[in-house]
């Protein structure tokens, strides 16, 4: 029994399904992970449901908890609610249990950091240390920062469910970036191995039902395109050998055609829309990737200058700069990114030591590469790394 692949899979499903039936975060919570201690001790076998059962599970946890602590009426009426049959009539356009925890947690009211990191936890299920590292910050600023979101949503009666339809807008920027780190988190996990296939999954589902909610929205239909065309690559994305293969080496038979098809006439309908944004123009640059056996840089660079007018970000810059040394070679690349910023990213010194040896520069190359390894925190891109600086000590 993988129970780690089980809690992993339906930790963030059991919490926003008991946040609905409680109408608390954080008791939905606790009875979630009291459930899965419970679990520990009691599976001999895995259950047919195992979400089923740890909601079951949780659900009863909660209820003696409430009658517990209970000193009013109402604390009884709701654990007489949670007997009920019938569950609470749901709120809002949205009847996805995840997809309105997203929206929950990402009110106005918290800071982007609070949000994405509340979303991590409770529909990623990752660790404090995972968003910690994700997010290049200390660990216990993001344990504050949990704890405080929390605490906010319970104080200020922020409630569980989505707002009405001319007012979701409003949070649609966080909602998408927050799926976007999902999907990330899944691709290419901070720990631990490489890929986590159910955030992978779970963000293209929940980006979908987004897209269902809202279907005149570029940048939502650009986001699932860029997920389709990403999430396509993964069969290939890992070696027989679990070693990392990048996009240049992969074998491109393994690609799976019909999310690429689906991506591709996602990118034609938002280009008939003509809104373009950031979402929809990396969508643009995945489907030049994945158009035929080789990729036409030049087009790619011309995609990555878009992108950089509408966010001039150093990710952004450092990305682009792959795109450089296709076109116009490793030397003018490194020139544009000598002056970026991005203190804890692995992946600027890793870049910097591809074009250092590309124009022959060992040393310094090798030295980029010690940089990129300290940094890592994924064992299948620290094994890359060394790889990649053996060939060339």
């Amino acid at each position: 029994m993988d129970f780690d692949g089980i809690y992993r899979a339906e930790y963030g499903r059991c919490v926003a399904t008991l946040t609905r039936l409680l109408g608390d975060i954080s008791l939905a919570e606790e009875a979630v992970q009291d459930a899965f201690a419970t679990a520990v001790e009691k599976w001999a076998e895995t259950p047919p449901n195992p979400g089923a059962w740890i909601v079951t599970t949780a659900r009863n946890r909660a209820i003696d908890r409430i009658r517990r602590e209970s000193t009013r009426e109402a604390r009884h009426a709701q654990a007489l609610l949670l007997h009920s049959p019938e569950e609470p009539r749901e709120l809002g356009p949205v009847r996805d249990d995840q997809l309105r925890m997203i929206f929950t947690c990402c009110h106005p009211a918290l800071s982007p950091l609070a949000r994405t990191a509340l979303t991590l936890r409770l529909i990623g299920g990752l660790e404090v240390g995972e968003i910690a590292r994700a997010y290049l910050v200390p660990e216990p600023t993001v344990a504050q920062r949990i704890v405080r979101a929390k605490k906010k949503i319970r104080d200020a009666g922020i409630p569980y469910r989505v707002p009405a339809k001319d007012e979701l807008p409003d949070r649609l920027d966080s909602v998408l970036t927050v799926l976007y780190l999902v999907f990330n988190e899944g691709y290419t996990s901070t720990s631990g191995d490489l890929l986590r296939t159910d955030l992978c999954v779970e963000a293209v589902r929940l980006t979908r039902a987004l897209a269902d909610l809202m279907p005149g929205e570029p940048e939502v239909i650009g986001l699932l395109a860029l997920l389709l065309l990403t999430e396509a690559r993964r069969p290939a994305r890992v070696g027989p050998s679990g070693e990392l293969v990048v996009l240049a080496e992969q074998d491109r038979s393994l690609w799976d055609r019909e999310l690429i098809a689906e991506g591709h006439e996602l990118v034609r309908r938002c280009l008939r829309l003509g809104r373009p944004g950031p979402y929809q123009v990396q969508a643009a640059i995945n489907a030049v990737h994945t158009d035929g056996e080789s990729t036409d840089w030049t087009q790619v660079l011309a995609l990555y200058d878009q992108l950089w007018r509408l966010t001039p970000t150093p990710v952004v810059a450092l990305n682009r700069a792959v795109a450089v040394a296709e076109v116009h070679g490793p030397a003018a690349a490194l020139a544009g990114i000598e002056g970026l910023e991005l203190p804890g990213y692995h992946h600027l010194p890793a870049t910097r030591a591809n074009l250092l040896a590309r124009l022959g520069r060992t040393a310094d190359a090798v030295a980029a590469y010690d940089e990129a390894i300290a940094l890592a925190t994924n064992d299948t891109e620290r094994a890359f790394l060394r790889a990649k600086r053996a060939v060339l000590s």
